[in-house]
C-alpha cells in the first residue's frame, strides 16, 4: 500500500509523531481528517512521491503518534499546538519549507500553521472545510443537526468519551458510511485499521479534546486573524459536491477567498473523503496546483 515509504517516528517538544516518507521531490506534507490516520493517502501518496517528498503524519491524537495530558483549556489540542508539531517534523527531516495539503482536520491543521509561519508554507491545498470561524459564526439549525459531532465531540468530559469507548466502532462505521458517496472508498484492512486506532481512549480523549479546542481556542485563533492577516501563500481548495460544505454554503469558494488573495477551487463529485473517493481526480489536481 506504501511500498517504498519508510516509517518514523519523530519526537517533537509536544508529542511523538508517527508518519512515512518517500520520494526525494520537493517537500510535501499530507495531513489526515477524522476518524482516519495518514493511511487515508494510501491511494494518492505513491503517485505524488513520484515528483515530491511526500511526508504523510498521523496528527497529535490518532493513530501511532502520541496522546499528551491535556489541559484546562485545551491548548494541547488547539490547531496551533498541533501545527507545531508539524513544523518539528518537518525540520527533523531538514525541510524549512514545505507544501500542504491537508483535509478535513488536517486542513484545519494546515491553514492555521499557514496563518502562524508564513515563511514555511510554499503552497496549501484544503479540502472539504471552511475555517473554524466562519463554522460557528454562521451556524443555524442544518449546521446544528448537519455536524453533530461538532457538539457531541466538544461536550464535557467524559460524556463523549463514555458513549464512544462503549462502542467505537459504530462512531467509526457511521462516518465511513454516511458521509460517503463510493461504496468501495475503504477497503476492508484501512477501515479496520481505523476502527483499532479509533477503539483506543487515549485516542478518543484526545479527538474530544481536539474538538472541544476547536470551539474554543481555534474559534478565538480565527476571529483574532479576520482581517488582521491572510494566508500568504497560494491556496487551493477542493470540496465535496455532494457533502456538507455544499449543502451548508452556496459559495465556499468565496469564504477562502477572505483569507487568502490567491485562491483556486472546485467541487469533486463525491462524498467528503475526497482522496479515497476519488484518488485519480485528487492527484490530477494536486499535481497541477503544486507543479
Amino acid at each position: 500500500m506504501f511500498d517504498g515509504f519508510e516509517e518514523f517516528d519523530i519526537s517533537t517538544a509536544g508529542a511523538a509523531i508517527h508518519g512515512r516518507r518517500c520520494g526525494d521531490g520537493p517537500p510535501l506534507l499530507l495531513l489526515h481528517g477524522i476518524p482516519e490516520t495518514h493511511l487515508m493517502w494510501h491511494r494518492v501518496a505513491p503517485h505524488l512521491a513520484e515528483r515530491y517528498t511526500v511526508v504523510a503524519t498521523d496528527l497529535r491524537g490518532y493513530g501511532d503518534s502520541g496522546k499528551p495530558s491535556s489541559t484546562s483549556d485545551h491548548e494541547p489540542y488547539s490547531m496551533r499546538a498541533i501545527s507545531r508539531d508539524q513544523i518539528e517534523v518537518m525540520r527533523h527531516l531538514g525541510y524549512d519549507k514545505f507544501n500542504i495539503v491537508g483535509h478535513d482536520r488536517g486542513a484545519r491543521c494546515a491553514y492555521r500553521l499557514a496563518l502562524d509561519h508564513p515563511d514555511i508554507v510554499l503552497r496549501l491545498a484544503v479540502m472539504d472545510i471552511v475555517p473554524v470561524g466562519d463554522a460557528y459564526d454562521r451556524a443555524e439549525k442544518d449546521f446544528s443537526l448537519t455536524y453533530w459531532q461538532w457538539s457531541f465531540l466538544a461536550a464535557p468530559e467524559p460524556v463523549p468519551e463514555e458513549f464512544i469507548n462503549a462502542v467505537p466502532a459504530n462512531l467509526v462505521d457511521f462516518m465511513l458510511n454516511t458521509w460517503t458517496e463510493v461504496k468501495d472508498a475503504f477497503p476492508t484492512e484501512i477501515r479496520a485499521a481505523y476502527i483499532e486506532k479509533f477503539a483506543n481512549p487515549d485516542t478518543v480523549h484526545a479527538i474530544c479534546e481536539e474538538f472541544r479546542a476547536s470551539a474554543t481556542l481555534d474559534y478565538q485563533h480565527d476571529e483574532a486573524d479576520r482581517g488582521n492577516r491572510k494566508i500568504a501563500c497560494p491556496v487551493l481548495f477542493l470540496w465535496s459536491e455532494r457533502g456538507s460544505v455544499a449543502k451548508l454554503y452556496d459559495d465556499p469558494l468565496a469564504i477562502w477567498r477572505g483569507w487568502a488573495d490567491d485562491v483556486r477551487g472546485c467541487p469533486v463529485p463525491v462524498g467528503h473523503f475526497i482522496p479515497e473517493e476519488a484518488p485519480e481526480e485528487t492527484t490530477r489536481q494536486l499535481l497541477n496546483f503544486l507543479e
